[in-house]
This record gives structure tokens, sequence and C-alpha cells, in this order.
């Protein structure tokens, strides 16, 4: 799999390197980009096979929240099933595995997460990714990742884990930082299994009453914005953790994207201006994500899959961010001059940040400036 194979003419000063569930955790973290929930009893083998979606890098197969209760056995099935589907049409020959979407599947609860993986085969895990923890707590994560690392274990072959915070605990002031640091020690303890920690903003909302408009962003929202920036202050050090961004919930889906012109000036600019890009609903995803990236978030949740390139586009890396990275990474120490002549680059404060830089480059290649996140994303799939 590759980012941006919707646009497979654009020309990039670095190409995002191609990945699969088997690259190595230290760049697969940065790649996973939007991943788009669908209800587990979908069948989305056939979109899969057809290649209909090129943009899609990440899907998630849901047992919780998109899926009813009633449906759970359904869902169970499908996945399995399409699993099944997946890992056979790459090994007859029939599906290029360059083509296949990191599949993870969001369970329920610890007893449908047993049941799913009782019934779990070999031949299924070689296209699964990875499990998604829904309302991961520091009293439900241990049970969670023993049971992992036990298939694991059993199959002799990667299921990574991923938490997934949003329990009201981490959203009352009085009980979130023990409960954060609760987390972290399980997850410290099963470092290697765990491949991103993703967060809730919709479950955060909801304890206070509250849902953000679609002209403003997740970060208006007060109590909100102070659980997202204690879980960066926890998880986010020395870049321990790669955290994902929060779901956007406003979609229309644009037939053609028709532009008349690209922005003269910066993407950024048009948008605090609240000049109009493509829509309301996309303008005000772009912006957040803008945001993501200010705050050290790597990707985001989606639910529509007109999304996913708008997200993934975002996270491409400027060519001036890019060499301002190499730099600081191949420099003993001291302070130099940024490659744009207009900065400093202080080499060991600004190691970490260069870090993720380079990491997210490799995973979405690097593009001449801000105007090529627009023409990256400007095309009709």
């Amino acid at each position: 799999m590759r980012h941006h194979l919707y646009n497979p003419d654009f020309k990039f000063v670095v190409e995002p390197e191609h990945f699969d569930k088997n690259t190595d955790r230290e760049l697969l973290q940065y790649c996973l980009g939007a991943a788009m929930y669908m209800p587990g009893f979908k069948d989305f083998a056939p979109k899969i096979l057809n290649n209909s979606m090129p943009g899609l890098t990440t899907m998630v197969m849901c047992c919780e929240d998109a899926c009813p209760e009633e449906r759970v056995s359904e869902a169970e099935e499908n996945i399995h099933k399409t699993l099944d589907i997946i890992t056979s049409a790459v090994e007859d020959g029939t599906l290029d595995a360059d083509k296949v979407p990191l599949i993870f599947v969001r369970i329920r609860n610890l007893e449908q997460f047993k049941h799913f993986g009782e019934n779990l085969t070999a031949h299924q895990v070689k296209s699964l990714c990875g499990i998604n923890f829904p309302k991961f707590n520091a009293e439900n994560g241990y049970e969670y990742y023993a049971y992992l690392k036990d298939l694991n274990d059993r199959f002799g072959e990667i299921i990574y884990g991923m938490p997934i915070i949003e329990d009201s605990e981490v959203a009352y002031k009085e009980t979130r930082i023990q409960e954060l640091l609760g987390i972290k020690r399980i997850l410290d303890k099963y470092k290697e299994l765990v491949l991103q920690v993703r967060v809730g903003g919709t479950d955060f909302s909801s304890v206070f009453g509250v849902r953000r408009g679609v002209g403003y962003s997740i970060y208006d929202i007060m109590t909100v914005r102070e659980c997202l920036c204690d879980i960066i202050n926890v998880f986010g050090r020395d870049n321990d953790y790669v955290i994902s961004g929060p779901v956007w919930e406003y979609f229309r889906a644009p037939k053609e994207l028709m532009f008349e012109e690209l922005p003269h000036y910066g993407l950024e600019d048009y948008l605090s201006r609240h000049e109009s890009i493509v829509n309301p609903e996309i303008d005000g995803l772009l912006r957040e994500v803008i945001l993501d990236k200010a705050n050290g978030f790597v990707g985001r949740t989606v639910i529509h899959p007109t999304h996913v390139k708008f997200v993934n586009a975002m996270m491409a890396v400027t060519k001036e961010e890019y060499d301002d990275a190499v730099q600081i990474l191949g420099t003993g120490g001291g302070v130099v001059k940024g490659s744009g002549g207009n900065k400093m680059n202080e080499i060991k404060p600004h190691t970490n940040w260069a870090r993720k830089i380079y990491n997210r480059a490799r995973a979405y290649g690097v593009i001449r400036d801000e105007s090529g996140h627009v023409k990256l994303f400007a095309v009709n799939e």
C-alpha cells in the first residue's frame, strides 16, 4: 500500500514509501492516516478486490457504535469472511498485495473480542492488521492486551492493538490524570503491540452535552480541548506514541471537485479567513487537520470516504519542513540556520519534531510547498 494512489500523476519531491502490516512499527505507526470506519456487517470485500477506492489505506470494521447489538454476530461472520476472501485473493494472485488497505476490527467489549478471537484463523490473520479497543481505560486495558498477546503467540504473526481513549474517567478533570497514567502503564508494558493511541472527541463532547458546529473545530470546545491536551501531554512525550485525531462529523459528498483556480496564497490563510476551498463541511475538516498537525496528532478517524484524501493530502510534508528535519537529524548539536533561511534550527530541542516530520515524510511524501496540498487532493477519483 502507498498513500495518494488516487492521484498517480502528482510529482513529489520525495515519493511516499510503500507499507503493509509487516512494515517496521517505527514507520507503520505514522502510515495509518485517515482511518475509515464502517459497520462490520457491510460487505466491503468487492471494493477492495476491484480497487474502487485507491486512496483508502486504512479501514476499521466496527462491531461497536456503528453496529446495532443484534447484528454483532452477523458482523463477526462478515469480518471473518472478508479476511478470508482478501487473503485468498492475494495468495492466488487475483489481488495485488500492495492494494490491500490496513484492516482493523473495532470490537465491542472484552467478551465479544474473545468470541471473535476464538473463531479467528491463521489464514484470516494474514490480512488483519489489528484491533481497536473502545472505551479503553485503566481497568479493562490489561485484559484487552493480555488476550491480544495470546492471539499473537497463537498465530505467530503481528496483530496490533489501538486503544481508543474516550472514557468519562478521562473527561472528568478530577480523575483524568490518574486515569491517563494508569492507561500509560498498560501501554508501556505492551508497547510493541501498540500501533497508535486514538481519541474519541464525540464521546468527550457527549459527556458535557456539547457538539461543535461546522464553522469551528473540536479545539474550540474548551472541555474537550483540555482532554486532548492532557492526552498529548501524557502519551506524546518524546514521541513515545503516535496519537491520531478525533473524527469530523460533517460531510457533503461533492460529485466533482471543480476548482476555477487554485489558491494564490497559503491554504491556511484561505481557511483562517473562511474563504471557501471546497464547501463548509470539507473546509471545516481541513481547518481541524491543520490544528491537528500543529498539536502533534497524525492522521484521524473518518466516517465518510470523501474525507480520506483530504486528511492524507494534508499529512504530506513540505520541502522546507523536510529539509529542516534532515538537517537537524544530521547535525551533532548547536544552532544552525534553517533551510529556508528564515528560522533557527536548534538541534537538541528540535530533534523530536524532526523525527516526527521525517517519518511523516516517509509515509505521505514530500511536496514542493503548501500549494501542493491542494494540488494533491484537487482531483476526482
